[in-house]
């Protein structure tokens, strides 16, 4: 699917809500990829592999990969909300990204480097 398909898609799911919605909802579903991880550093067999304790379970991989999706359709929405199509914000994102690293300040903090 592409990004601006997927984008037009999300819309048609969402309860008219706010660009505020939007955005706490975004870091809600954040919070909760950041949960399947914490599980699984602290040790819970149902997040671990069974054959390999460094990787994520199978059930692991998909709560993981469902989280994403409700992280992906709240910055779909936001993306909405700014009237942007998502396919040009991966796109800026991408180009700012070539930048750094041609200038080699990929790694390292802040925004403006």
């Amino acid at each position: 699917m592409h990004m601006n398909d997927y984008q037009t898609a999300a819309r048609k799911t969402a309860m008219g809500n706010s660009l505020d919605h939007f955005v706490h909802g975004l870091t809600e579903e954040a919070g909760e990829v950041a949960g399947v991880m914490k599980r699984f550093h602290r040790g819970d067999e149902k997040y671990r592999n069974p054959y390999n304790h460094g990787r994520l379970s199978h059930p692991a991989k998909e709560k993981l990969a469902a989280e994403i999706g409700d992280v992906l359709w709240y910055i779909a929405m936001i993306a909405d909300e700014l009237e942007m199509p998502l396919a040009d914000i991966a796109q800026m994102n991408i180009d700012k990204l070539a930048d750094r690293a041609k200038r080699k300040v990929i790694t390292g903090s802040g925004d403006n480097r």
